[in-house]
C-alpha cells in the first residue's frame, strides 16, 4: 500500500512541474481551436504561394471522389 502511494504522489510532483513549465498534455485542444490556429497560416501560405488554384483543383477532385 505504501508503495502505491509513493508512486502516485511522485506522479503527481511530476505533473505539477509539467504544468508550472507551460507543458500541456497531448490531444487536449480542441478541433475548433486547432483550426483557428492554422487557417490564417494556411490563408498567408495561398497568397504569398500564389497557390490558390491548386487549393481549388484538390478540393475540387475530394469532391468528385466522395460524390461517387
Amino acid at each position: 500500500m505504501a508503495d502505491t502511494a509513493s508512486r502516485t504522489m511522485i506522479r503527481m510532483q511530476g505533473r505539477k512541474a509539467f504544468a508550472a513549465f507551460g507543458g500541456r498534455q497531448s490531444g487536449t485542444r480542441h478541433p475548433l481551436v486547432a483550426t483557428a490556429m492554422v487557417l490564417p497560416l494556411a490563408a498567408l501560405l495561398v497568397v504569398v504561394f500564389g497557390g490558390w488554384e491548386a487549393v481549388v483543383t484538390q478540393a475540387s477532385s475530394v469532391g468528385v471522389m466522395l460524390g461517387r
